[in-house]
This record gives C-alpha cells, structure tokens and sequence, in this order.
C-alpha cells in the first residue's frame, strides 16, 4: 500500500508545514497501518492560494475539454479499482465485496456521469432579450466524511471540475489513503496543476482553516448536523455558499398489504450495509399494529445472518464503536426490547458491534430521534397510515426513507414524506437523480444536473 507523506498542491506532492502526522488504524485489526501529514492553516493556505492561480484557466477552459480530464479522471480511477478496494478494507473495514462495489465501482460511474455532463450540458441560454450564463463559483473547499470514502470525494470533486472551478480537498482523518489515491489519478489524468489539491489533517484544524479561508469561495461539507452548523455559521459570516450534506434517521414504512418479508430483509439489509455508517440508511422500520410481531420475528431472523468480520464489518474507530454500544444500552435502559444483539463485543478483536434489532421503539427514545449510525434497526408500531406519517416526519431530520406497498398507495404516502428521496418498493439506487435532505439533514444536492447546479453561478446580459 503506497502512502504519501505529502501534501498534494500546485500539481505536485509537497512537504508539510509541520512534522505532525495522524496515525491511520485498521479497524480489524486495530492496528496502526500508516501515517499521513497532519496539515495545518499554513497548508491549507498554500493549496487555496494553489487553487485561485488555477481558477482562471480552468474555468476559461472549453466545457469539451474538461469533459475530456473528467474521461481520463474514471479510466484512472478504474484502473485502480483493486487498489482503491483493498485501501477502502483496510482503513475502513469494509468487507471485500462491499469495497469493491459501493465504495469503488459506484464512484467509477459517478465520475463518468459527470464527464457525459461536462460535455452535454447547456451552459447557456436565452431568456427573452438576455443570455444567461452558468459559470463557476470559483474555489470550492470539500470536506468529506469517512463513511464513503472515495464516493464522497468524487461526488464534489467532479461537478467541481465540470463547472470549472478548482478546489481544495480535506479527507476525513480516519481515512486519508483513499483521498491519496485520488490525487495520483488526478495527476494521471493530466487535471492542469492547481485544479485539485489535497490536504490531509484534522476537522478542527485543517477543515477549521479550510472553511473560514477567505479566498474559499463555496464550501461542500459532508458529515454530522452538529459540524454543518458550524461550518454554516463560519460561511455566513462571510457570505459564502454552502452544500451541507448531513444526518439522517430514515424511515422504512411497510403498509398494508406489501411483501412483508421482502420489505423486512430489504430494510433490515439497508441498514447493515456498510456496518450501519449510511447516513442515509432506513434505521426506523414502521409496521402496522397487525403485522407488526411478525415483522419483528422476521427482523431478528434476517440480522442472525449478518455476522461480525463476515457479513458486516467493524466500524471505523474505537470511538465510533463506544458510542454505538452507547445507543444500544441507552435503549435498553429507556424500555425497548432488544430482540437481536446488544452491547457486548462480538469478536475479540476489532472494532465490532453486534448487529441489533430493537422493538417497542416508541418516539420520545432517544434510538427512535437521534442518529446513531451504526448496525441498529429500530421497529416502530403504527395504527394506521396518519399515524404512520406523523412518525416517519417526526424527526428533525429528513435525509431519505422507504415505502412498501401497492405501487399508487406507496407513492401517495411518499409524497407526504418530508425527506429528499424516497425508495418505492425497493427502487434502485440512481446516481444521476439528486441526493440530499429537507430540515437538518442538510442544504443542496449531490449527483447528476442537480450536482452540478450546485458549483455554477448566474450571470445575464440584456440586449
């Protein structure tokens, strides 16, 4: 596994400011694998100073030909698809098979959506007597979260590069390496220096600098409410953009009448994947009052099969893991019933956590409101489809969710839901439709046109 003990700015791996590194941990093994710069402000400064030298050029940059860097961005990354993979396992956990596909094949894709973008879309139009153009925003900070390592960083850093704006890139602490091997495509595909940098550090200190830099022009966060808060009020206060893409606490609704069975493993399969750490993931699971002890037999059957270092990987740190084994016993100490798993360790080694199914989750427990991100499904009891609703949109949040049910009823309730997206009877993912939340999970969109909206600004001119 290469690791670079470098800063990757102005097109070229650089030496940090500071001799600090940050110690990435397998989370199997809990065993120390790397060491990465801990960048300061005095980097994240050199890489947005980077950043703005690029931005004329590459926003003067004809739309076909950024097309033609983003083409050469996926082949890059595809031919480092077993690479990335076994770097997503190691730093993050994720099971082979997961690694290879959502965390790696998934953002191949993603990158090439946004070069057949780059090329078709209409970056000017005629309204009237004006010409209204979309142009970059100029330099773009992204700061991405660790869950989804490398599709995180393509889902910012190509509509990014399609709008013609430069950034600068902050990787999540616990997993930098993916982040290197980023820049090493970006350099391959032959990106002019200065469009992309790379600076790897802590939140409070290189993402602190990297948000409130005064020549930082739109800032794309991914990660908790509480830090996009922050990071809002640090933009605010500068009148910057914003793209926050943040928590969840998604609601699986199974109405009567749908494919209980389908609708239980599905949902119960949605909330393993990637150990629970989906902001995204369906964590609450309503059935109706007739059904409901059924469900739950089937919730505790289909989560047996997920096993600890097979099935389902470890979380990313020992902090993460403590504060999940945290939600489970608050759940049992608040009244739920734990029908699968619970807070001891499943494995000796490792930072694994028992995949958990409660019942008789009620509203105010604190495993129904807050998010807890890991392998815990929460199954609520509903009367009927009022009160179903009243509980899937009673969250602060409003991220994602799931209807089950007959086609035209399960699309009624959907548009009731306040939430970004919604899955139909297990709907496939789609990475060109757009990905993001109402209330506090966030501001913006990720994925497709709506993506690429979110790094363009508008100017007219009237004849």
């Amino acid at each position: 596994m290469k690791v670079h003990d470098a800063m990757y700015i102005g097109g070229e791996w650089r030496a940090p400011a500071s001799p600090e590194t940050i110690a990435v941990i397998d989370p199997s093994t809990e065993q120390v694998v790397a060491h990465v710069p801990a960048g300061t402000a005095e980097d994240v400064d050199a890489a947005v100073r980077a950043a703005r030298a690029a931005l004329p050029g590459w926003a003067a940059t004809p739309p076909a030909e950024r097309a033609a860097r983003l083409t050469a961005l996926r082949d890059a990354l595809a031919a480092r698809a077993e690479e990335i993979a076994a770097t997503v396992t190691t730093e993050l956990g994720a099971p082979p098979k997961l690694a290879a596909g959502v965390h790696t094949a998934l953002p191949v894709t993603v990158a090439g959506t946004y070069a057949e973008l780059a090329a078709t879309h209409s970056f000017e139009e005629k309204v009237g007597n004006s010409t209204v153009y979309s142009e970059p925003v100029g330099v773009v900070a992204a700061i991405t979260p660790w869950n989804y390592p490398l599709h995180q960083i393509v889902a910012k850093a190509a509509p990014a590069l399609a709008a013609g704006c430069t950034l600068v890139l902050k990787p999540a602490e616990d997993t930098p390496l993916t982040a290197q091997l980023f820049a090493e495509a970006v350099h391959d595909a032959g990106v002019p220096a200065g469009v992309f940098n790379l600076v790897t550090g802590l939140g409070p200190v290189a993402g602190q600098a990297l948000a409130e830099h005064p020549g930082v022009d739109l800032v794309s966060f991914t990660g908790s409410t509480a830090v996009g808060r922050r990071i809002g009020a640090l933009a605010g206060g500068a009148v910057k953009r914003v793209a926050l893409e943040l928590g969840g606490k998604s609601a699986n609704v199974i109405l009567p009448g749908a494919d209980l069975g389908k609708a239980v493993a599905v949902g119960v399969a949605n909330v393993m994947s990637n150990s629970g750490q989906t902001c995204s993931a369906w964590t609450r699971m309503l059935v109706h009052t007739d059904q409901y002890e059924e469900a739950v037999a089937l919730a505790a059957a289909a989560v047996a099969t997920y096993v600890p270092g097979e099935r389902v990987g470890p979380l990313v740190s020992a902090r993460q893991r403590d504060r999940v084994r945290g939600y489970i016993e608050q759940g049992v100490a608040e009244g739920a019933r734990l029908v699968a798993g619970g807070p001891e360790a499943p494995r000796e080694t490792g930072y694994f956590v028992a995949p958990t199914v409660f019942a008789d989750v009620t509203p105010g427990m604190t495993i129904a409101r807050e998010e807890i991100f890991g392998p815990v499904v929460s199954i609520m009891r509903y009367e009927d489809e009022d009160d179903a609703l009243a509980l899937a949109n009673g969250t602060e949040y409003g991220l994602a969710g799931a209807v089950w049910g007959a086609p035209e009823a399960a699309v009624a309730f959907a548009r009731r839901m306040e939430t970004g997206q919604v899955d139909i009877n297990g709907g496939r993912f789609n990475p060109l439709a757009p990905f993001g939340g109402w209330k506090q999970s966030g501001v913006g969109r990720e994925l497709g046109a709506h993506g690429l909206a979110e790094y363009l600004q508008t100017k007219s001119l009237q004849f």
